[in-house]
């Protein structure tokens, strides 16, 4: 029994006619500009197809530009898989990922390098010492295995959280790049019974990483029926180039079969064209070169759309996540996706604010309905990102839980019966037959059947604004429940056959 996500009815910025256009430029840009590519291997697959592979040198590089054909491309489309399953040690928290369905699931992201902390001090007014009133303040504190295992933990049990995306870079002193990769897996897995996607640190950790999902799966057949883990894979660097190490990342992953997403994150006004057809036709090129990798090395690979389209702030340069130009580029993706019939990884509640607050909270929202309404399959960054990607809060992570909850009550479909209708002209008929002529009689049952939306829940009271703090409070109830570990035996035999693994966090 898979995870529901929200059913939506896609809002559509394009009109088909302008996707097609997309398209085939798209295709132009394959033929005409081609891709610059830096590994040696995967010029050579797509050389093998019929590519021209051009020889060039950038730098102290070897590097080939590739002209891909349109065949190649329309031949990757046909094999990559139109559903994918991201499994989950709890098999009911498992996601299908139709390509077809616009279903909705929303994950973490970004492995920040910034955890912020949400503290409570007392401060006593000035113009009169006899109020004192408890104010949230923040504290910045690096990402470590503990504060994972906590956002984890969150996760396992935050309605709305449907997949566990990493959310810090785990930078504790006994944590090096040979070992990052089986501790922040190992951390993830045994925190939540959902999903764990990551990116890959180090390409000689993925056999021992892979090993150890399979001896957490049940074995080898196991992981491949229920696949636990997936892994996200940004070869591309915009505009149009494909990185040496981790395209070979890539493709080490798609021999092995695990799912991945090919993400590519282009900035409108300075790695991409700032208009929207523009933004689109390039970042869609990459990720079309991205997948039609993951298919000449292996046919069938299941893989994702990962769309990460920003805009550039034109004064800083940094990614702007806040502005309208964000939310069209991605609607746009999404709908490419849908035309080729594969699941779209999509991009959406993030804030360029420090701090919660009003300005994250628009910013958030913003994104979290209009992406949800053009139906993704899976939305990353959804959950506790601050300051663009650079800081994760659990405490935002907690808020979000709450306003995704009332976003998927919000684009929900609507259910309008012959029985419902009926049933309702009897209530009015009823009410009109009192001298209160109210409905409130009518209310209670479906509070209680979850069928209209419940208070929210952080609600502030009198003259202050409570809701950090209340959230705050949510935050250390969860992290107060017993965690979701995976089962002593298994994790034993993770510890004698992976290498790597803090032996502190065997406890």
């Amino acid at each position: 029994m898979a995870r529901q996500g929200v059913l939506v009815q896609p809002y559509q910025r394009l009109k088909l006619e302008q996707v097609e256009q997309i398209h085939r430029a798209s295709l132009a840009i394959l033929t005409d500009s081609g891709v610059v590519c830096f590994n040696r291997s995967a010029a050579e697959f797509f050389g093998d197809r019929g590519a021209e592979v051009l020889p060039m040198h950038q730098g102290s590089a070897d590097c080939w530009l590739l002209k891909i054909p349109e065949k190649v491309i329309t031949d990757a489309l046909q094999s990559a898989p139109k559903v994918v399953k991201l499994g989950a040690r709890d098999e009911n928290n498992c996601l299908i990922l139709d390509g077809h369905e616009p279903r909705v699931y929303f994950a973490s992201g970004s492995e920040t390098n910034n955890w912020l902390e949400v503290d409570v001090e007392a401060f006593v007014s000035k113009r009169n010492p006899g109020i004192e009133v408890e104010f949230p303040v923040f504290r910045v504190e690096k990402g470590t295995v503990d504060r994972l295992a906590r956002a984890a933990r969150l996760c396992e049990h935050l309605d709305s959280w449907d997949s566990f995306l990493r959310t810090v870079n785990i930078r504790d002193d006994d944590i090096t790049n040979d070992n990052k990769d089986v501790n922040k897996f190992f951390v993830s897995l045994n925190n939540t019974t959902k999903h764990v996607m990551s990116g890959l640190t180090e390409l000689s950790q993925l056999s021992n990483v892979v090993r150890m999902s399979q001896l957490i799966a049940g074995g080898e057949e196991q992981l491949r029926e229920n696949p636990i883990i997936s892994f996200i894979t940004c070869m591309v660097k915009s505009p149009l180039q494909l990185v040496d190490n981790t395209t070979q990342k890539a493709i080490e992953i798609a021999r092995r079969g695990i799912p991945l997403v090919v993400s590519s994150s282009p900035m409108g006004g300075s790695t991409a064209p700032i208009r929207e057809e523009g933004m689109v036709a390039q970042i869609n090129a990459e990720l079309l070169v991205g997948i039609a990798l993951t298919q000449l090395v292996n046919k069938g690979t299941p893989v994702l759309y990962g769309s990460v389209p920003g805009r550039a702030h034109m004064v800083s340069l940094y990614d702007s996540y806040g502005v309208p130009e964000f939310n069209q580029y991605n609607i746009d993706c999404v709908q490419m996706a849908r035309y080729y019939g594969l699941p779209c990884y999509s991009t959406g509640g993030i804030s360029d604010a420090m701090v919660p607050g009003i300005q994250a909270s628009v910013e958030r929202l913003f994104s979290h309905i209009l992406v949800t309404l053009a139906g993704p399959q899976y939305i990353h960054y959804a959950f506790g990102l601050l300051e663009r990607t650079n800081t994760f809060c659990p405490v935002q992570a907690v808020l979000d839980d709450a306003h995704i909850g009332m976003v998927k009550r919000f684009v929900r479909q609507p259910v309008v019966t012959t029985d419902r209708i009926s049933e309702s002209l009897e209530q009015i008929r009823k009410v009109m037959g009192t001298s209160h002529k109210l409905y409130t009689r009518f209310v209670r049952s479906m509070l209680r059947s979850g069928e209209i939306a419940p208070p929210y829940p952080f609600e502030g009271k009198d003259m202050v604004g409570g809701t950090l703090l209340r959230a705050r409070e949510r935050m250390e109830e969860i992290l107060s429940l017993p965690p979701s570990h995976i089962p002593r035996p298994v994790v034993d035999e993770v510890f004698q056959q992976v290498p790597g693994l803090l032996v502190r966090l065997r406890n």
